[in-house]
């Protein structure tokens, strides 16, 4: 765990961040929550994220303990990964997080809706 956190005054929503906050573990681990995947199957889920990116949000999710890496002694090595029972439990967490960021894109499309662009009337000369 490469993150500082004081696990004896820190808060407790801080401490649930420094677990799933940022960019790509949340949509990791969501796209582990339907089974078992491989890291190329990751990468294609998720392809805005760099390689180097989801490797190093794997490793961290994998230090805490939210999911299991599986390597098997193959040519070319493939590697597996699952959430934990422990990391399963993230997942009324992150139904919520996804029904509210639904519920904002659309107020946020509601809003630019109501918003037009000025048109301007052409003024006789």
């Amino acid at each position: 765990m490469a993150r500082k956190y004081n696990w004896k005054t820190g808060c407790d929503v801080e401490a649930t961040l420094s677990v799933i906050g940022g960019r790509w573990k949340p949509i990791l681990v969501c796209h582990l929550l339907s089974g078992r995947k491989r890291f190329g199957e990751l990468r294609r889920l998720t392809p805005n994220a760099t390689e180097r990116m989801i490797t190093l949000q794997l490793r961290e999710l994998e230090a805490d303990g939210v999911l299991d890496r599986h390597v098997f002694a193959e040519v070319p090595p493939r590697v597996e990964y699952e959430l934990t029972d422990y990391g399963r439990t993230l997942e009324p967490i992150l139904v919520q997080m996804q029904a509210w960021g639904r519920d904002f894109k659309a107020r946020q499309a509601a809003a630019d809706a109501t918003h037009t662009d000025c048109v301007l009337e052409s003024v006789p000369d």
